[in-house]
């Protein structure tokens, strides 16, 4: 019992690592779509948040189906993942409406804000390492994730003034 037990959870990592890497794409994707103008690739991204949708409802399902026999030490792992799960499915949803943005309002302005593909590969660091200090149980590395979150942060501030500065202009 035990066994099988411990494969679900390598798939639960699994899983997780592939949510991730949607999620990194998805980042990438809406981030370059932004910068060009880039319509179809905006589209892709919106599309494409279908599947990461569908892999926070198998990962979620996966999880009920490990609460069922668990130890305490398993149910901090999995109701770490259903975090993890809701956050990134989150993270689709944002890639997906920066794209439908893209697509309607022809957002060709944003390309002139330098910080935002720095900011998108912070944030795209981000979202791989929490995933590695999840599967790997680093707690250093999940405090660095934190740490990488503030300045995420303050990219996010200096983005939204710049944009209203933008926005005041035209």
């Amino acid at each position: 019992m035990r066994n099988k037990f411990d494969m679900q959870l390598e798939r639960l990592s699994e899983q997780l690592i592939f949510m991730g890497s949607l999620c990194e794409k998805a980042i990438a994707n809406a981030t370059k779509a932004l910068r060009n103008g880039d319509l179809e690739l905006a589209k892709l991204v919106m599309s494409e948040d279908e599947e990461i949708d569908q892999m926070e409802k198998d990962i979620e399902r996966l999880c009920l189906k490990l609460l069922l026999q668990p130890v305490a030490r398993d149910l901090r792992q999995i109701s770490a993942a259903l975090k993890m799960i809701t956050d990134m499915e989150r993270i689709g949803d944002q890639t997906s409406d920066i794209a439908e943005i893209i697509i309607s309002a022809g957002m060709s302005e944003a390309r002139d804000i330098s910080i935002i593909g720095t900011m998108a590969e912070a944030t795209s660091k981000m979202v791989h390492d929490s995933i590695l200090a999840y599967v790997n149980k680093d707690l250093e590395m999940a405090q660095k994730v934190m740490l990488a979150d503030d300045e995420v942060d303050r990219m996010f501030e200096l983005v939204k003034a710049k944009l209203v500065e933008l926005i005041l202009k035209d």
